[in-house]
């Protein structure tokens, strides 16, 4: 197949391109979910096709075919070709591309247990013995619980001479118990909800989340907030568990630092961003103890990969340090823009789709704090778990997010719980009043398979390295 793809490159450099690339994806993907005692949906597919970039006359072309005979490759190619030069017709500039170093590589993600190859009535039975676990008390409506695994082989080729293979496994999983007493419902999930955690690895994975043995403790919980008073209104401190914290991380900064956001390129999804080119290096995003970098290189992150698709390596870039926003998530179009190279972030989540700036693994860098000791070192405030809503404006500033279990902190103790649970902030003030943030031993990187981007909206799997941290004076609870 790779013959293949090089032939392609050359029937196209003689048609005098400025530039090609062509991707090659197959992906293998197994979806397991059961509801209550019964299997839901049992789910094995394997999609595969081509995509091809030209740029020619200065503009870009895009085609892209399910097709994988030779044919259909000079095909595909001549369809990319025309789309371009009609392009041509409307731009207002050529197209210019950043340089990057041309790569022959092979990239595999490392795993022990080939999830593919575990039985299925081994993973259906672990889903059912959590369910009836969580469903041991009549106040559990419902149980629901899943398994997904995805295998993507990828070549990747240029008319610049990078020839780039790419083995990617991922795997995860969770679940969530919804009680029910009258009108009241609530639920908790686990590892965290809309699915669970994910990660490049293996069926290991999927053994290291201990999902029996927390089932008993997420059911106790729902059941709790069913008669837990609501949260409180009120300015208070907070102290954010490592799985919200992912989330705040990807809407608050990951989105915002997507150059093309911010260029107005792709806009119509989400809006676009308040980092304006000229707050780089000057916008005081964060406290002085707040670190983030896009960093596509961490062991068994769900944004780790060896090469983005536009063959450039994967890195670790920064976009906050020590509190001053300092860059960008940037392809290779819009990498010149702001005088740089691209860091690594272009990726579709197809064959045929055209790539897109999206998060790799955007994470929080650790503190130095325990989380009892952090905890203790709160006269007063509320602790905050596990996501349940979000909502941000188009430009990334205001947010307001909801969690499905609160605790109260008082005098250094946790004690009372709350339901719905909810806090309001902007952006910049939000993360300036940041004080403490947990060390290495309480950091995760939280994998989500689910984040939208584009139009047509293309679904990537990012990731978020957070621990639990505090936060000063923030608005909590709804006003009734």
């Amino acid at each position: 197949m790779k013959d293949k793809l090089l032939e392609i490159i050359e029937y196209l450099k003689s048609k005098g391109v400025d530039y090609a690339d062509i991707r090659l994806v197959r992906t293998e993907t197994e979806r397991l979910k059961v509801k209550d005692v019964t299997v839901d949906s049992i789910v094995h597919d394997v999609d595969q096709g081509i995509g091809i970039r030209v740029i020619a006359d200065g503009a870009w072309g895009f085609a892209a075919s399910s097709s994988v005979k030779s044919g259909s490759f000079r095909k595909t190619a001549n369809r990319a070709l025309q789309v371009a030069k009609a392009s041509a017709l409307t731009k207002k500039g050529n197209v210019i591309l950043a340089e990057t170093e041309v790569h022959q590589d092979h990239y595999e993600t490392a795993f022990e247990i080939d999830p593919f190859k575990i039985r299925l009535n081994k993973k259906i039975d672990l889903l059912l013995k959590v369910n009836k676990l969580l469903k041991r008390k009549k106040l559990i409506h419902m149980a629901e619980s899943q398994m997904d695994f995805f295998k993507i082989h990828q070549i990747f080729a240029s008319t610049e001479g990078s020839l780039i293979e790419q083995d990617i496994l991922q795997s995860g999983g969770g679940y969530c118990a919804t009680a029910v007493d009258g009108s009241e419902v609530q639920r908790r999930s686990y590892p965290t909800s809309f699915g669970g955690d994910y990660a490049c690895a293996g069926y290991e994975f999927i053994e290291g989340l201990q999902l029996l043995e927390n089932a008993e403790r997420v059911r106790e919980e729902a059941i709790a907030l069913l008669k837990a008073p609501p949260m409180p209104a009120g300015a208070a401190d907070v102290i954010l568990g490592g799985s919200q914290m992912a989330l705040q991380v990807h809407e608050s900064c990951g989105h915002p630092s997507e150059l093309d956001r911010v260029l107005g390129t792709e806009i119509s999804l989400a809006g676009g961003s308040f980092l304006s080119l000229d707050q780089v290096g000057k916008l005081k995003y964060g406290s002085d103890i707040v670190n983030i970098y896009a960093d596509a290189t961490v062991p068994g992150g769900l944004g780790s990969f060896g090469y983005d698709d536009e063959g450039v390596k994967a890195q670790r870039a920064p976009i906050v340090e020590k509190g001053l926003f300092v860059g960008y998530l940037t392809s290779r179009e819009t990498a010149p823009v702001v005088d740089q190279k691209s860091n690594g972030t272009m990726r579709a989540d197809g064959w045929n789709s055209l790539p897109l700036i999206r998060m790799t693994n955007h994470n929080l860098e650790p503190g130095d704090a325990k989380i009892d000791d952090l905890i203790a070192d709160t006269e007063g405030g509320y602790m905050l778990e596990t996501n349940k809503s979000w909502s941000i404006d188009d430009k990334r500033l205001n947010f307001q997010f909801g969690c499905e279990i609160a605790w109260k902190i008082e005098n250094g103790k946790k004690g009372q719980i709350y339901k719905n649970p909810l806090y309001t902030g902007m952006t910049p003030k939000f993360w300036n009043s940041c004080d403490a943030i947990c060390d290495k031993s309480h950091w995760h990187v939280w994998g989500i398979p689910n984040c939208g981007k584009g139009e047509p909206m293309q679904t990537a799997h990012v990731a978020h390295g957070a621990a639990p941290t505090r936060f000063r004076q923030i608005e909590m609870g709804v006003s009734k």
